[in-house]
């Protein structure tokens, strides 16, 4: 059976715990459409990014 050579203490083991707090996704407002979408993502209804075109946009339904 495994046994921990040292005691973790108590500020360690937060250290590794931060990570597990769950954080809301962040959005931003786009440019051009006004709509929120997230940083670094393409706008999948017209299909831009930086400016550029690289998907179709979708057909509204």
């Amino acid at each position: 059976m495994a046994v921990p050579k040292r005691k973790v203490s108590p500020s360690k083991r937060g250290m590794r715990r931060s990570t597990d707090a769950l954080k809301q996704p962040a959005y931003v407002e786009d440019k051009d459409s006004g709509e929120l979408r997230r940083p670094h993502h393409i706008d999948l209804k017209t299909g831009m990014y930086r400016g550029r075109q690289i998907l179709e946009p979708k057909d509204q339904v």
